[in-house]
């Protein structure tokens, strides 16, 4: 039975822990450690031993697994202790707030015994292994642009997102998963970036986030957050050379269109009177030519049908199959350098009001 121990008992380490508790047989948490009094007496409540410190849990040899579930800009110094103590290390994206920190981080990893891995929960969510389902099986042919979407209408963001010291910011927060989707989404290299950071409601961070990412294959990827946006776009809209395919919601409710045997098609010379005027080259096209189709249902990597707890089975398993030696970790460091890279460019780009060449 492998042990964890939590540090920051908020909101994401309370999920954690929820995730983990009673699912697993070779893993279990069994302390926690917070600066907050408040979240130490919920640790307490939930039959855990609460650590005076993080150096506490470093040095306790019961403990062989640390999650990490703190504010962004105190990670590093927590990931650096954890290794050099030889624990295994789970960390909250976006791990650190530079490349240059995670470089430092993934130095650290080379010399502890230790595995040190990402939670990139977001690989797994249902809407993006829909996506990530119709561009590997060639249901809509060659995507060429696809566009990415999470909109909110909260306005306001909360606790320590909202501050810039703390690695606050939807860039960071949601950002981070936009792009590592979308890196796995197509492998190749990121040739360049473009961003338009907005501060709608915050003081201090981007509350909206526009950001075109090139590839060197010539797709194009739009990732999108917002949070005052109160007519949501579709979750996903991909364009392909043969179909486009939209999905709207976290649910997955949307469909496929694709291109039907196109020699049935017959233009006339004609010019077509729409409700957008005279034009031939918007005219609709008759249905016959088309074909609709329900988006694929998919399973989990365990061949289990999706549900909330997804992600944290996919997860952890392979964790402990990694500690094992069993697995590589589904999410490695290198991974997560690419993501924080492309992040510094965003941030530059909206800065300098100009899009950044780049080959990452």
């Amino acid at each position: 039975m492998y042990k964890a121990a939590i540090i920051g008992f908020g909101g994401m380490g309370k999920w954690h822990f929820r995730a983990i508790k009673g699912r697993f047989e070779e893993l279990d948490v069994t302390g926690a450690y917070d600066i907050r009094p408040e979240a130490n007496e919920e640790a307490r409540a939930e039959s855990l031993r609460v650590y005076n410190s993080a150096e506490e849990i470093f040095a306790d040899p019961n403990i062989d697994v640390v999650i990490i579930a703190t504010p962004n800009d105190s990670h590093k110094d927590y990931i650096l202790g954890a290794l050099a103590a030889n624990k295994h290390v789970v960390c909250e994206k976006p791990v650190v707030l530079s490349s240059e920190d995670l470089v430092e981080v993934m130095e650290a990893e080379k010399h502890s015994q230790g595995l040190f891995t990402i939670h990139q929960n977001r690989r797994w969510d249902k809407d993006f292994q829909t996506a990530k389902t119709i561009i590997e099986t060639d249901a809509i042919g060659r995507p060429y642009f696809v566009e990415s979407r999470v909109n909110g209408s909260s306005v306001f963001l909360h606790g320590w997102r909202d501050y810039k010291v703390n690695g606050g910011g939807m860039l960071y927060d949601w950002g981070v998963h936009l792009i590592d989707q979308c890196l796995l989404l197509n492998p190749g290299k990121v040739t360049s970036v473009t961003a338009h950071l907005f501060q709608v409601h915050a003081q201090e961070v981007d509350d909206n986030v526009k950001v075109l990412l090139g590839f060197e294959d010539g797709l194009s990827v739009l990732l999108e957050v917002a949070t005052n946006c109160f007519i949501p776009m579709p979750r996903w809209h991909v364009s392909g050379a043969n179909g486009t395919a939209i999905i709207q919601n976290w649910d997955c409710e949307g469909r496929i269109v694709q291109l039907a045997d196109d020699k049935a098609l017959k233009w006339e010379n004609d010019i077509v009177y729409t409700a957008a005027g005279p034009t031939r080259t918007m005219a609709p096209r008759p249905v016959n030519t088309t074909v609709q189709k329900e988006l694929p249902q998919i399973k989990d990597a365990l061949g289990d049908e999706y549900h909330r707890h997804s992600s944290a089975n996919i997860f952890y398993r392979n964790l402990i199959a990694a500690i094992k030696g069993e697995e590589e970790l589904h999410v490695k460091s290198e991974q997560a350098l690419r993501v924080l890279r492309i992040i510094e460019l965003a941030f530059q780009s909206a800065e300098e009001g100009r899009g950044i060449a780049c080959s990452i």
